[in-house]
């Protein structure tokens, strides 16, 4: 479940003096050598001794029985040794006592390490919701080294030099918090570095998150304080946010242990600061490293693919289009170490020359068919069709868009192959298929008990939320929709096909395009009739979808949407009438769940409102979802809330009732 967070900002204004200490209730107080206070020494010893003794110095533990019972968690950094750790829990655990004198609840942060304990049972993953009940913010805004306090070039009265040095400092942090929570194993605790070059100072970073969060908990955790870093920290040189379950910071001083273990590469482009007030400004150049590389791997890749292709035999030989091929290259730097090119004969060899037995199904763009190589991977092969006017420039899209995204609720593009009219895409098997198999079946609905539709919800918006937000190319999806969600064997769900996406500028709010392409159903009314698309009409097709996923029902599906043309003005008839159990799916046991249902579908009214301002943004979404204590704005009507059906027409639309699910690319906006 995707953590909640309740913050209270506790000690938010900047702080230089270390520990740091966040003091609970006065209310819970214990009296010197009482039996509280004789389990929190023994608890204390405990956490020492299994906190060393733990591969990732981490270490809870519960001591007596109520009412003194205690409740402690103990995390050392990640690049400490288990000297240094044993000897700051040790400091930590006496520091607590003192700086919060007989609290019940206390909580520190040492430079590296952080402790609390507490007579309330913390540790429970139901109480998730309390996740980070306490933030503290440290800056450095002390002269101690003869230097500005502030980043050079940052003037707090030029919005162009504040919106590209926060720029920056945000990709440094979310990319080093990308790495703790996904590509760091179970430490959860990743060190970076950039090289912003231009006499801009190297930036140093660091993230963690307690062990035992899962993945997704502490990407969701370090989001949330990365967003309160960038607004709170006004250039400073260094800062960190501090939090029990989660950690940042950034600094000019090579501030941990070791080498970095990932040198942040900045987007393709040039960021130019404009020149302070009072001072010759700087000028930040942020380019692709190692050019050199890229150009050999380019040769590299064309010596190897005449190579195989010279070897060939059979009705497939032919000549490589040695351009595309370069042009695929071109979009395969930055992350993608894994990916793949494949020769054809590998592809006919794990498909079964795509046999009708391994076909999966008929995408916009062609077919998919299942595959399985030699050692005994399974992969899903994207065949698109060699008639598509579309094909090849759908092809060089998603390969260079998706060989760059990585993320837990995104497919994972392993590689790709192309041979003339042969455009394929090789993504990881995902042996529950789609969404729409399971929410649009009588039989396989009833699988999707509410808690597991409630994290299918989540965790597209989390995608969703990284695709506008987190990567490196902020894009746009374009095609949201139940056929384009693929569950893994946990049911996790995985927005795929990027055949459409557009990579969009921060600076852009709306971009126009004379060619509409989607799916009719899950179409912003804006996008439709208008040519009009941003970060919103990815909203309103969440907004869709979510809905399909409450009621079960295809949207567009007009015979059960009473008198509307679609899903979204029966649900807000009903939503008008308070009438909220009539949206929910009837095979859903609610008991329980009610309020969360409720919450859900106030958030989808909300994202499929007709004024695209009028939207929350992903951002929005994930912390209304997660927050069961947030106040949600009342909706306003959806888009084609006005048009309704006669009975005449629900006849007809019965008949072909799933079109909806059609890929359209080519209509024209007025």
């Amino acid at each position: 479940m995707i953590i909640m967070i309740i913050f209270t900002l506790c000690l938010f204004s900047p702080i230089a003096a270390q520990p740091w200490k966040i003091c609970g209730d006065a209310a819970m107080n214990y009296t010197p050598n009482s039996t509280y206070h004789t389990n929190l020494q023994l608890l204390s010893t405990i956490l020492i001794d299994n906190a060393t003794k733990s591969p990732y110095h981490y270490a809870t533990a519960t001591i007596g029985t109520a009412p003194d019972t205690v409740y402690g968690l103990a995390l050392c950094r990640g690049d400490v040794n288990t000297t240094v750790c044993r000897s700051c829990i040790a400091t930590a655990s006496i520091g607590a006592q003192q700086l919060c004198p007989y609290r019940a609840d206390a909580t520190v942060f040492y430079p590296t390490c952080r402790l609390r304990f507490s007579g309330k049972n913390f540790l429970h993953p139901d109480d998730y919701s309390q996740i980070v009940d306490g933030v503290v913010n440290t800056m450095n805004t002390t002269d101690t080294t003869n230097t500005e306090p502030v980043l050079p070039d940052w003037d707090s009265g030029n919005t162009e030099s504040v919106t590209a040095i926060t720029e920056i400092i945000r990709e440094l942090l979310q990319e080093t918090a990308w790495q703790a929570a996904y590509n760091s194993g179970k430490l959860m605790f990743a060190t970076g570095r950039m090289d912003v070059g231009g006499g801009f100072p190297v930036l140093y970073s660091m993230a963690q998150c307690v062990p035992a969060l899962t993945h997704r908990d502490c990407s969701s955790c370090l989001q949330v304080i990365s967003f309160m870093a960038t607004e709170n920290f006004a250039g400073r040189q260094g800062g960190r946010l501090l939090a029990l379950w989660c950690n940042l910071r950034y600094d000019t001083a090579h501030f941990y242990s070791g080498d970095p273990m990932v040198t942040i590469v900045s987007p393709v482009k040039e960021v130019v600061l404009p020149p302070r007030k009072h001072k010759t400004g700087g000028m930040i150049r942020v380019v692709v490293p190692l050019l050199a590389s890229i150009i050999g791997l380019i040769l590299s890749f064309i010596f190897i693919r005449r190579k195989r292709i010279k070897g060939k035999n059979g009705s497939h030989k032919a000549k490589m289009n040695m351009k595309e091929d370069e042009t695929i290259v071109w979009g395969l730097e930055g992350r993608s170490s894994e990916f793949m090119v494949y020769d054809f004969s590998q592809v006919l060899e794990a498909t079964a020359n795509f046999s009708d037995e391994n076909k999966l199904g008929q995408g916009g763009f062609g077919p998919v068919y299942k595959g399985r190589f030699p050692d005994g991977m399974e992969i899903a092969v994207k065949r698109l069709a060699s008639h598509s006017g579309q094909g090849f420039i759908q092809f060089k899209n998603e390969v260079q868009l998706i060989a760059k995204l990585q993320h837990t609720n995104l497919v994972k593009l392993l590689g790709c192959c192309s041979l003339e009219e042969e455009k394929i895409l090789i993504y990881e098997y995902l042996p529950n298929k789609s969404l729409d198999l399971f929410i649009f079946d009588e039989t396989r609905r009833t699988l999707l008990y509410w808690n597991r539709r409630l994290a299918i919800i989540e965790g597209i918006a989390q995608g969703l939320l990284y695709l506008h937000k987190h990567s490196r190319l902020r894009v746009i999806h374009r095609d949201l929709k139940a056929s384009n969600i693929l569950l893994d064997h946990e049911m996790n769900p995985k927005i795929s096909d990027f055949g459409l996406a557009k990579i969009y500028s921060t600076n852009d709010t709306e971009v126009n395009t004379e060619r509409i392409v989607g799916t009719y159903g899950y179409m912003a009314p804006e996008y439709a009739s208008e040519g009009l698309f941003s970060i919103k009409s990815d909203v309103f097709s969440f907004g869709v979808l979510t809905l399909e996923i409450i009621r079960g029902k295809r949207s567009s599906g007009l015979h059960r949407c009473g008198d509307f043309i679609n899903l979204l003005g029966h649900a807000w008839q009903l939503w008008k009438d308070e009438r909220w159990l009539q949206i929910m799916d009837a095979s859903l046991d609610i008991e329980n769940h009610t309020l969360e249902i409720i919450r859900c579908i106030n958030v989808a009214l909300l994202c499929v409102q007709e004024n695209a301002a009028d939207r929350p943004t992903m951002s929005d979404v994930v912390a209304m979802l997660s927050s069961e204590s947030m106040t949600l704005p009342e909706p306003k009507h959806p888009a084609y809330f006005h048009v309704r059906v006669t009975k005449e027409e629900i006849s007809i639309a019965t008949e072909s009732s799933g079109v909806n699910d059609m890929t359209v690319s080519a209509l024209h906006g007025r």
